[in-house]
């Protein structure tokens, strides 16, 4: 028998380097196939768009990425070349020549991976007959009203056909990995294995189908998780056809994955299965070359933000925006996935507690939630206008006093200040205060919401009477759009928007990962999120201590709702009695985990699994080498020694601390050399266990 090819995760710059050079990295292929390449859905595109420049500087010309081809995305993100590969090119034109249209390309992006991509439409006149094929090997048959699953095994059938025409070109060597993203990219999977194709198949689930309908229900999921009957739970949605087709994909793939612990344990009891690997996902880090810029950023942002709160809070505003914060909820529009409830009943808890403390800080909570509207509020467009006005009507009597003043001091004269403005000037101000006054209430949301008496978001604030009184210290903003910066109101991109607010807060109960507080935590913004998020359970993991990091970490799982929601108040109340030097503290403190969320660091996880792939598909020629798979607990940030400007840990009795505790404080913090702690604590931040010698590891046994 040959000598078996050696698979270690030894690396060079990051990268990985196999160690027998009988066949070279040269010779392999790598596939990633998803519905959401070029084309974005969700967050898988997210996923596949930010982790696409570390594959390729693994892989160079042998990554390449399959999806659906759609006119409108590719005319904007693809550069349309012929493929460099002259395997690749004759599996395309033996496709071509029997009427699929398959294009390929440079995709836009950081790295500029190779995409390749069916044309679903001009391949669905063979529709009836995959679907009697993917009928015959799997029993599992697809409903003809559902066209996401009729897209489905169109591209899942172009996925496999075009992996057999390539395969076949390589006389049975072991020359392919696949790793096929959610079950819309199954299909090809399941009939690649059922074909007996030489490739290494890897599956990875980012958040299980039933999981996410049953989470929805407001059924108690994570206590519950070994009672579901599956199938008919499934069935009583109607997604039983789709549950086969992920659960199948899941069991035919080498390796299967998926994105964090928690999903980890959802996908055993869902889909029957331990996860091999998990992969967490990240984001391409970009460090400013200032340490500080960064702040510099937030309080650019915050200033805009705080010109929108002036227009919107006209005549109300009676409150310091120098002692107000902003905390902001995103994502899809899913009121209790999200914690969108929970929020908000925190948010009323929140409210009283400020009140009672007659505190002078006040929260103004954004929700950035897309919703089904008509337009701009009226009130809202109103407000913008009226401020614009008042800034006017200043700048003018500005440079008039300007003026006279400078005229006056040029003839050696100190003004009469009572005579430099003059009866008009007091006349034009007065009206401007006049135009300010107004006999409604801030409105709650900027957009005409469609049906807006059946809003769960707008029925909670009427339940509990968030309405931007002026006695209130919680005002509420709903805004149902993505944000733009080209917006009339508040014209600002998301990112630069994360940036001028104090908080994030994402209380979610069904999160398989959470993009939206790992972007806060990246942009060295605080946020809230749950141990029922993989971002939660990541964190948790890596962190001594996330509070002292800008991680507030909800208790979902263990707790009950009421106790869930009390922790939460108290996170936002000793968040609200931070001093300003405090938050400038935590604000480094966040930046600097960012170094946890690099693809750079994440990327070993997915290194890891096209090994593992490699050695249970052809275990005669390639062996893993002892030291796998990556564990993730191999590494903790310590708590800091100044700990910290942490609710949980500084909280006082009361709102109205003495300044000498803040000095002693500040005195005990020092910038530079928690930063150089943290440094060398990311920079070895993985120990791979060894596996014992022996037995053959099976599938499930590689548990991360």
């Amino acid at each position: 028998m040959p000598l078996a090819r050696s698979l270690s995760m030894t690396s060079l710059n990051g990268l990985p380097q196999w160690e027998d050079e009988d066949l070279p990295v040269q010779d392999l292929l790598l596939f990633e196939v998803s519905w959401e390449v070029t084309n974005k859905v969700g967050g898988i595109y997210t996923v596949i768009q930010t982790k696409a420049k570390i594959t390729a500087d693994e892989w160079g010309e042998n990554y390449f990425l399959v999806g659906p081809y759609f006119e409108h995305n590719v005319k904007t993100q693809v550069e349309v070349c012929e493929p460099p590969n002259p395997a690749v090119k004759k599996a395309m034109d033996t496709m071509k020549s029997q009427g699929c249209q398959v294009f390929f390309g440079r995709w836009l992006i950081e790295g500029s991976p190779y995409v390749l991509l069916f044309d679903i439409g001009s391949a669905a006149w063979n529709l009836d007959r995959w679907k009697g094929e993917f009928w015959d090997v799997s029993n599992i048959g697809i409903p003809f009203h559902d066209r996401e699953a009729n897209d489905a095994v169109i591209f899942g059938s172009l996925t496999a056909w075009f992996l057999k025409e390539l395969s076949g070109q390589f006389d049975d060597k072991p020359n392919i990995i696949a790793h096929f993203h959610e079950w819309q990219a199954g299909v090809g999977l399941i009939l690649s294995r059922s074909q007996k194709l030489p490739v290494a198949t890897i599956f990875t689930t980012h958040a299980t189908l039933l999981g996410r309908y049953l989470c929805a229900a407001s059924i108690d999921f994570y206590n519950n998780l070994d009672q579901f009957d599956i199938d008919k739970e499934a069935g009583e949605r109607q997604i039983y056809h789709r549950y086969c087709m992920e659960r199948a994909s899941v069991h035919c793939a080498h390796v299967f994955t998926t994105v964090s612990q928690i999903t980890a344990i959802e996908a055993e009891h869902m889909l029957k299965r331990n996860p091999d690997v998990v992969t967490p996902n990240g984001l391409n880090i970009k460090k400013f070359s200032a340490m500080h810029e960064f702040q510099n950023l937030h309080s650019m942002y915050k200033a805009r933000i705080q010109e929108f709160i002036r227009g919107h809070f006209y005549g109300h505003l009676d409150f310091s925006l120098e002692k107000t914060l902003f905390f902001f909820i995103a994502g899809r529009y899913e009121f209790s996935n999200k914690g969108a409830d929970m929020f908000l009943e925190a948010l009323s808890r929140l409210n009283f507690l400020l009140r009672v403390h007659k505190t002078d800080i006040t929260v103004v909570v954004f929700f950035i939630m897309p919703a089904k509207t008509n337009n701009f509020n009226v009130e809202t467009l109103k407000g913008q206008a009226v401020r614009k006005q008042l800034w006017d009507t200043a700048q003018s009597v500005k440079e008039k006093f300007g003026k006279k003043l400078y005229n006056a001091l040029l003839k050696g004269e100190i003004p009469d200040l009572n005579k430099i403005l003059d009866r008009d000037d007091i006349t034009i101000m007065k009206r401007a205060i006049f135009s300010t006054q107004r006999h409604c209430l801030p409105p709650v949301t900027t957009h005409n919401m469609i049906d807006d008496g059946n809003d769960p978001i707008l029925n909670t604030i009427r339940r509990i009477g968030l309405f931007n009184n002026r006695t209130d210290r919680v005002k509420v903003i709903v805004h149902p759009e993505f944000l733009s910066s080209t917006s009339p109101l508040l014209p600002l991109d998301y990112e630069e928007f994360v940036r001028g607010c104090h908080l994030g807060v994402f209380p979610s109960y069904y999160e398989p990962w959470g993009y939206t507080p790992a972007e806060c935590t990246v942009m060295g913004i605080p946020s809230v999120t749950t141990n029922l998020s993989g971002f939660g359970c990541f964190m948790q993991e890596h962190v001594a201590d996330p509070a002292a990091y800008g991680i507030y970490i909800v208790d979902r799982r263990f707790r009950s709702p009421d106790e869930s929601c009390n922790q939460l108040t108290q996170f936002l109340y000793g968040f609200c009695q931070q001093s300003r030097r405090q938050r400038i503290i935590q604000r480094n403190r966040t930046e600097r985990l960012s170094d946890l969320l690099d693809w750079r660091y994440l990327g070993r996880y997915y290194m890891h699994a096209r090994h593992l792939a490699l050695s249970r598909t052809f275990p005669d020629k390639f062996e893993m080498e002892p030291s796998a798979p990556p564990k993730t607990e191999g590494f903790r940030y310590p708590r800091p020694s100044s700990v910290p400007p942490s609710p949980s840990v500084s909280q006082h009795s009361s709102p109205h601390h003495s300044e000498g505790e803040d000095e002693d404080e500040d005195e005990r913090y020092d910038e530079d050399e928690e930063a150089e702690r943290d440094r060398q604590n990311i920079k070895s931040p993985f120990s791979l266990g060894v596996l014992p010698q022996g037995k053959k590891k099976q599938h499930g046994e590689y548990r991360n």
